[in-house]
C-alpha cells in the first residue's frame, strides 16, 4: 500500500474506530455490545493460537528443565560434598579415636615400667639399610632420640632405634632376622635368647635345656647392661610351642610376639629407663579361666511307682 492521502485519512479512520470500540466494550462490561464478536474472533483465531502454543511451549519447558536440572545438579553436588565432608570426618574422628586408645594403652605400659618415653609415629615402612622389617618414625636426635634406644607400643616390645637422623629415626623390628634380645620367664626367671623370623613366632633359646615350660607362658626383656639396647620389663610374648628336650645345651621355644607389626602406628622411644628393674609387672593380667558350670539332675518319681508305693531306689515302701 502506497503512502498517500488517502491512505493516511484511512488509517486515522480505523484508529479513532478502535479506540471507540474499546470506550463502547470498557463501559458496558458483561454486557458489551462487542462481545459476540470478540467470541467469534476467539473461535477462528484459537486454534492457530493453541498451534502456535504447542510449538512454543516445549522449547520453553525445555529452557525451564534445563534451568531446574542445573539447579538440581548443583544441589546434588552440594550435597555430595558435604556427605564427602562428613564422611572424611568420621573416618578422621574414628582414627583419632584409635590413636587415642594407642597412646592411652602406651602410657599405661610406660607407667606401670616406669619409663620415660618420647611418642613418635610410624611415617614409614623399610629403609634404605637394607633392612627387612623396620619402619621410620617421625622423631629424631633433636628430639633426644640416640641410636640402641628400645621401642615400644602399648603393647609390648617393638624394637630397637638403628638410625638417628634430625627429625626421624629407623627403628628395626623385633621380628627381623638380624634382631636379638634377651629374655627371662614370668615366675621362673628362666633366661634366653629371643630372634626374629620374620612373619614367623620369634625363636627363644633357653640357657637351661632342661627348664620346665609349656605354652602360655611368657616373657620379657632381660634388660641390657647400661639398659641399651634394651630396658628390662618390657613385655615380649607368649610360649606357642616348645620342642623337646633332645639333650642339647639350650632349650627352643616358639614365641607368639605382643605387639603386630604389620599394625604400627602409635609407638614411644625409651629415652629414660627405670630405676629398677620392674619385672612381671608390666604384663597385663592373665584372662581368668571360664569356671566350669555344675549341672544338677533331679530325679522326679513316676506316678506309678507312688501308686504301688515304690521309691526311687525300686525298694518296695
Amino acid at each position: 500500500m502506497r503512502d498517500t492521502k488517502e491512505s493516511r485519512l484511512l488509517l486515522v479512520l480505523l484508529i479513532a474506530i478502535a479506540f471507540a470500540l474499546i470506550t463502547v466494550d470498557i463501559r458496558g462490561g458483561r454486557n458489551s455490545p462487542v462481545d459476540g464478536a470478540r467470541q467469534a474472533a476467539a473461535a477462528v483465531f484459537g486454534p492457530i493460537e493453541n498451534g502456535m502454543s504447542t510449538v512454543v511451549d516445549p522449547v520453553g519447558n525445555a529452557v525451564s528443565a534445563v534451568r531446574d536440572s542445573g539447579e538440581r545438579h548443583d544441589r546434588l553436588a552440594r550435597l555430595e560434598k558435604q556427605n564427602a565432608t562428613l564422611k572424611a570426618k568420621l573416618g578422621s574422628d574414628d582414627r583419632n579415636r584409635s590413636r587415642l586408645g594407642q597412646l592411652e594403652k602406651m602410657l599405661n605400659v610406660a607407667a606401670e615400667g616406669q619409663y620415660g618415653i618420647k611418642g613418635a609415629q610410624v611415617i614409614a615402612i623399610g629403609s634404605a639399610q637394607g633392612f627387612s622389617w623396620t619402619v621410620t618414625i617421625d622423631v629424631g636426635y633433636n628430639d633426644g632420640i640416640k641410636r640402641d634406644m628400645t621401642v615400644l607400643n602399648g603393647n609390648g616390645l617393638v624394637g630397637r632405634v638403628t638410625t638417628v637422623g634430625p627429625d626421624a629415626s629407623t627403628v628395626l623390628l623385633a621380628n627381623d632376622p638380624d634382631f636379638t634380645v634377651g629374655t627371662r620367664m614370668e615366675g621362673s626367671d628362666e633366661l634366653g635368647f629371643a630372634s626374629g623370623q620374620g612373619d614367623r613366632p620369634l625363636r627363644v633359646e633357653l640357657l637351661d635345656s632342661k627348664a620346665e615350660v609349656k605354652k602360655g607362658d611368657r616373657l620379657v626383656t632381660f634388660g641390657s647392661q647400661g639398659d641399651k639396647p634394651f630396658v628390662p620389663g618390657v613385655p615380649v610374648g607368649t610360649v606357642s610351642s616348645v620342642d623337646p628336650s633332645n639333650g642339647g645345651l639350650t632349650r627352643t621355644l616358639y614365641v607368639t610376639p605382643f605387639v603386630s607389626f604389620t599394625k604400627l602406628d602409635i609407638v614411644g622411644v625409651v629415652v629414660e629407663a627405670p630405676k629398677k628393674d620392674p619385672r612381671d609387672e608390666v604384663l597385663p593380667a592373665k584372662p581368668k579361666p571360664t569356671p566350669t558350670p555344675t549341672v544338677t539332675v533331679t530325679v522326679t518319681p513316676s506316678a506309678d511307682a507312688s501308686a504301688n508305693g515304690t521309691d526311687t531306689t525300686g525298694q518296695q515302701q
